[in-house]
């Protein structure tokens, strides 16, 4: 519906085929509910990237824009040793850095419940550092207006929509920064 096949189109299709331009390169991907995101191979040694296509009414997809598009679109701003990602409902999150030594979380996309983590509710179609987790993070998890990051001393530090109890902190509210989760 949304061009999140990446194949050009915004046709329906029951098997599968190729994603546009990606070729052997994609080491990793994550869906998003209208847009998806790859993990590929820089062209230098040891090097990452990460491309979106589908919906970007948010921009989810990192380029810059809110113009939605049928083809994989490279993240803007991320550098080139990106080792994790994860896209959300409508924003999208990656793990920039050392993978040995764990890297900083950068989001982009919706914020409306500050599951961004740069401590505002400002959508952001570029990639936005989340407040005190620029290094020590192994994996991050995008929700539904939420986010989780695992760290490499083995906490987990949640923003975002809180009302549910999704940042396991006690509180049930939302946080536009990370907290640790008891």
């Amino acid at each position: 519906y949304s061009g999140q096949l990446g194949d050009f189109t915004t046709a329906s299709r029951v098997l599968p085929r190729p994603v546009a331009v990606l070729g052997d390169r994609v080491q990793a991907i994550s869906l998003g509910l209208w847009h998806t995101c790859a993990l590929v191979a820089g062209t230098g040694a040891g090097e990452t990237n990460v491309m979106c296509w589908g919906d970007n009414r948010f921009g989810q997809l990192g380029n810059g824009s809110l113009t939605s598009v049928t083809m994989p679109v490279t993240v803007q701003g991320l550098g080139s040793r990106v080792f994790a990602i994860s896209a959300g409902v409508s924003h999208t999150c990656a793990v920039v850095g050392s993978a040995s030594a764990g890297g900083g979380v950068m989001c982009w996309g919706s914020n409306s419940q500050g599951q961004l983590g740069d401590n505002t509710q400002v959508d952001h179609p570029l990639p936005v550092e989340v407040a005190g987790l620029h290094t020590g993070v192994r994996a991050v998890a995008a929700g539904n207006e939420y986010t989780c990051a695992l760290t490499m001393a083995g906490g987990v530090k949640c923003w975002g929509i809180g009302y549910r109890g999704e940042l396991g902190d006690g509180t049930g509210l939302s946080q536009s920064q990370p907290v640790d989760v008891k």
